[in-house]
């Protein structure tokens, strides 16, 4: 494998305080690497241009794992239209532009499923994207993550880049958003159940009707892709980094209040959206450059579940 990066090489992780980024510093470090440059909110913004490049000229940078983004569930999505296609749009050019300017060539763009037509044939393959209309309720998410999907591809195919952009079905771990209003589906369903064994209620109201599928991975999986294909070329820019394991919330729901040992009533708030019907992804190509998840859904609940009692 050419342009690999070693165990000393400095490596740049843009979002290192979130779910995934953090876990990304847990894995690197797992996996021997000695030198990862981290920077927090407040002393970098990220939004600007002038500052990104200085702080790029200012370190040795051979290698970029960009897990930085404005993120949410379907309520934060539907809420915030304007700062989540405004912000992700500048975080992630203004990275992708000073990786190019400082003569970067391994640079990870973290992007979501949620890039992909609402309506478009399962499993999602990568070149279904601008197949079908998006789902309404993340459309200025997903067209930002469109637009860095596009500039990624731009710039390998003008520049002879590598730079790759993975597309994660939902993932779940230590360190995630567990706000009852922005968070995303499996964790908003932990925290619910959760206190409701504290508080010994005997139901808990789910938005929707339940049925809609969803696609979920444990985070230390996605963090291992994101170090795999740092050290692999690949023709295509674009490729789906999936667990192949789908359920529907409602099951999702009865699986923790089982693991929780509850016998509780789900009641639908049906006034509520639903979100796309179905996401799976297709995540053969990423299989066939030699990576796969390994987590099963029993022992990342595990893991995830402990943590959270330590928040």
């Amino acid at each position: 494998m050419s342009n690999k990066i070693k165990k000393n090489s400095l490596i740049f992780v843009a979002g290192h305080n979130g779910l995934v980024g953090s876990s990304v510093i847990r894995r690197l470090k797992f996996h021997g690497y000695k030198n990862i440059l981290t920077i927090s909110r407040n002393r970098l913004d990220l939004r600007n241009q002038n500052k990104v490049n200085t702080f790029f000229s200012r370190n040795k940078i051979e290698a970029v794992i960009n897990a930085a983004a404005i993120v949410g569930g379907i309520y934060a999505n539907n809420k915030y239209k304007a700062d989540f296609i405004y912000d992700n749009i500048l975080i992630q050019s203004n990275i992708i532009n000073s990786c190019f300017n400082h003569n970067i060539k391994q640079m990870i763009f973290l992007g979501s499923s949620c890039v992909y037509p609402r309506n478009c044939k399962q499993p999602i393959k990568e070149e279904y994207l601008l197949k079908g209309e998006l789902e309404k309720t993340n459309e200025p998410y997903a067209v930002a993550k469109i637009s860095g999907i596009k500039m990624c591809e731009s710039f390998n195919y003008q520049y002879k880049t590598n730079y790759k952009c993975l597309m994660p079905c939902n993932t779940y771990g230590p360190n995630d958003n567990y706000d009852t209003l922005t968070s995303h589906f499996f964790p908003a369903l932990i925290k619910k159940i959760h206190e409701a064994k504290i508080k010994k209620k005997k139901s808990i109201v789910l938005w929707g009707n339940g049925k809609a599928k969803r696609e979920i991975m444990y985070v230390d999986d996605l963090a291992d892709a994101c170090i795999h294909f740092m050290n692999v070329n690949t023709k295509e820019s674009l490729i789906n980094v999936g667990s192949n394991y789908e359920k529907t919330i409602l099951e999702y729901a009865n699986f923790i209040i089982k693991k929780l040992g509850l016998k509780i009533k789900i009641r639908f708030d049906k006034s509520k959206p639903n979100g796309t019907p179905r996401k799976i992804l297709n995540s053969k190509l990423a299989k066939n450059y030699g990576w796969k998840a390994k987590v099963s859904l029993n022992n990342g609940f595990e893991k995830v579940y402990s943590s959270f009692l330590k928040k």
